[in-house]
């Protein structure tokens, strides 16, 4: 066989692969597809044979869709695309009959992958005026902006009045998401459907003035004004130009007047991260206050720009409802921003008893520790993503989110809410080796009845904190209270007691002595050390800190009052103990909160 003839041979067979391969991949294809589409509109006529009051009067078109002649068992052969085992769309696959001169007429569309029959089946192209997503505050009216255009492949331009809007669900007095439908038909009854979304939003502060009724601030003693961020619970005090006032829902510690400022710099290191982003600093009230002014409600001096302070006597009268009640007014004695001179400080409380009775204000030494609730400043444009203001569903933004499971607990943040061994603690903070102070929400019970440890029992007379001696209150927290309670998760770890001089004032100790402890009690100054007064199971307890003066111990009373004078042998104090948990303990459930804490396991 000569070359020429090899060569014709080798392009007969290659011309002849070519219409083989396409007849495959082309013609056999569409081949297949038109039998599919005879297969559907078969499929259809049997049905309107059979279900003849579906069939269309006048000039309407009536529609059945693949879907529906698969499950009514009128089309019995599944239909895939070709070569594949995907099957063809059943709810983008239709039959339409339409009565023309008097007879009926079916126009059938199939859609398999690529291919698509070519009958007429896109709707109409809607354009809305302004934007696909609307913000629209609490509150606010939502302005339906409409239609732009409407235009068909078919029929060309259309009326902006032929497209039925649906809004009727747009609720803008409740946080959430809605949808506006515009919806609109060819003449063939191709639909199109466009959907613009409506987010109803809440700016704290627009949510302070509609719930205060524009005032802006609250009134009485439960406004229903909680605020959830960095874990921790606060008050709405009100706005203020354009932010948010807080305060915090209790006494965080006991601090001397004249060591708050830099206490509140340690407090402010205990706000995570996220929380601290919607903070701004504020200019405070801080000004002198006399006993004829102290029912005023303007102020006339104020602190530098700082993140956090502590309520003025200002806000505090401001929120008086007229029984003279107040949110703002604690069960315990807590100091306000006012002093009266340069030795004495006004403090507050729900209730004052003896020479004071009535009285909204109390001067007392700046030297004694009495409670901090801290202050600080939220953007007013923050935005609200859940919540009501209740105790129950405060107000949150959603910058702290709660763990998850098998989450470590030296992630978390300072103010989250764990139960362990039957027992409420709070997270002071993560140590730098990775193990988690926390102190116990209610005071330690044995036998089902709270301790009461008085130095009598002890045979004690060290005057100062001391885990090492056997009749000293420090030793019996570390070695008899964990007799009674679970402390398996807990690891030993140097404790500092600080001592001071006479008088116990925040910075201001002369010494500290270290023992490696497992349990002690609560450093007055640490976070959460002091008295929550709503809190049934807590009431006096002994504290770590401690005075060369003989008998000069920290505790506090049953009333959340640290004592400042010598506690005498013969006084009884119960326990709250402080732990740090071993690095590895991690979260099995619960969202931190006092309601739902976190459960632990290590």
């Amino acid at each position: 066989m000569n070359k020429k003839v090899k060569n014709t041979i080798v392009f007969i067979v290659i011309i002849a692969l070519i219409i083989i391969g396409g007849w495959f991949l082309m013609l056999r294809p569409l081949v297949t597809f038109n039998q599919y589409e005879k297969q559907l509109e078969e499929a259809a006529k049997r049905y309107y044979e059979l279900n003849q009051n579906a069939l269309p009067t006048g000039n309407r078109i009536a529609t059945v869709d693949m879907q529906t002649l698969y499950h009514k068992a009128y089309l019995k052969e599944d239909l895939y695309v070709p070569f594949t085992n995907d099957p063809c769309s059943l709810k983008e696959s239709w039959v339409k009959v339409k009565k023309e001169n008097g007879e009926y007429k079916y126009y059938t569309y199939l859609k398999c992958g690529v291919l698509e029959s070519k009958v007429d089946n896109k709707g109409p192209e809607i354009k809305l005026n302004g934007e696909e997503t609307i913000t629209v505050d609490l509150g606010e009216e939502y302005k339906e902006l409409g239609v732009k255009s409407v235009k068909d492949n078919t029929d060309g331009k259309m009326k902006t009045s032929d497209v039925t809007i649906k809004s009727s669900d747009v609720d803008t007095n409740k946080v959430g998401t809605y949808k506006v439908t515009y919806t609109a038909f060819d003449s063939f009854k191709n639909k199109t459907t466009v959907t613009r979304t409506i987010e109803v939003i809440s700016k704290l502060k627009n949510a302070v003035k509609i719930a205060t009724e524009d005032k802006g601030y609250y009134t009485g003693v439960n406004p229903n004004n909680y605020v959830r961020l960095s874990g921790m619970l606060y008050r709405i005090i009100g706005v203020e130009g354009e932010n948010v006032k807080v305060v915090a829902d209790m006494d965080i510690a006991n601090v001397n007047f004249s060591g708050i400022s830099s206490w509140l710099d340690y407090y402010y290191e205990h706000i995570n991260e996220e929380a601290k982003k919607l903070l701004v600093k504020n200019k405070y009230c801080n000004m002198k206050i006399t006993e004829e002014t102290s029912n005023t409600t303007e102020c006339a001096s104020f602190t530098k720009e700082r993140y956090a302070y502590i309520p003025s006597i200002t806000d505090i009268n401001k929120s008086l409802n007229e029984n003279q009640d107040s949110f703002l007014k604690p069960g315990t004695m807590s100091w306000t921003a006012n002093a009266k001179d340069d030795k004495t400080a006004y403090t507050t409380r729900n209730m004052f008893f003896g020479e004071s009775s009535g009285k909204n204000y109390y001067a007392d030494s700046k030297d004694y520790n009495y409670g901090v609730r801290p202050v600080i400043t939220i953007k007013g444009d923050t935005l609200v993503v859940s919540g009501n203001g209740t105790k129950e569903k405060p107000y949150s933004f959603g910058e702290t989110k709660s763990a998850k499971a098998d989450t470590k607990v030296n992630t978390r943040y300072s103010g989250e809410y764990i139960s362990y061994g039957g027992i409420i603690w709070r997270i002071v903070e993560v140590n730098d080796d990775n193990t988690t102070k926390i102190i116990s929400w209610q005071n330690i019970q044995k036998d089902g009845e709270f301790l009461k440890i008085r130095d009598e029992d002890l045979k004690s007379n060290k005057k100062t904190y001391n885990p090492k001696n056997k009749d000293n209150i420090g030793y019996y927290i570390n070695n008899r209270v964990s007799e009674f309670i679970d402390t398996s998760y807990f690891v030993n770890k140097n404790v500092e007691v600080p001592i001071y001089k006479t008088h116990i004032k925040y910075g201001k100790e002369v010494e500290t002595k270290e023992y490696k402890v497992k349990l002690s009690a609560p450093n007055m100054y640490e976070m959460f050390s002091a008295q929550d007064s709503g809190n049934q199971n807590m009431r006096s307890y002994w504290l770590i800190n401690s005075s060369k003066k003989a008998y000069y111990k920290g505790a506090i009373t049953d009333v959340g009052v640290v004592l400042a004078e010598e506690v005498s042998n013969f006084d009884k104090f119960g326990v709250r103990v402080v732990g740090n948990l071993n690095e590895k303990v991690t979260i099995t459930k619960g969202n931190g909160t006092e309601e739902k804490p976190y459960h632990i396991t290590k």
